[in-house]
């Protein structure tokens, strides 16, 4: 069995998003907090490049752009959360 980059690469996002969720659950990271937010959508892109360049799935790749999406989200928020809040100060 021979490894190519993309499988490293989803690897690589499998593992991002369930240590993301374990430190979550660790409450070491806040849910809205950018590096959760990162390791996210870092995971997902990951995953996306191993079933875009490996065995494609698509019901696994709509869930991780779902994922990249929602993550891109709570980065967005994340950002005008913290513009409101120095506005404010």
């Amino acid at each position: 069995m021979s490894f190519f980059w993309y499988d490293w690469a989803g690897y690589l996002g499998v593992a991002l998003v369930l240590l993301a969720f374990f430190l979550l659950q660790e409450r070491k990271l806040q849910g809205s907090g950018l590096v959760y937010q990162l390791m996210n959508v870092l995971g997902a892109i990951g995953v996306m490049l191993s079933l875009g360049f490996g065995n494609f799935n698509l019901s696994a790749f709509v869930m991780q752009v779902a994922w990249l999406l929602i993550g891109g989200y709570g980065i967005v928020r994340g950002i005008q959360r913290r513009r409101e809040t120095r506005e404010r100060s």
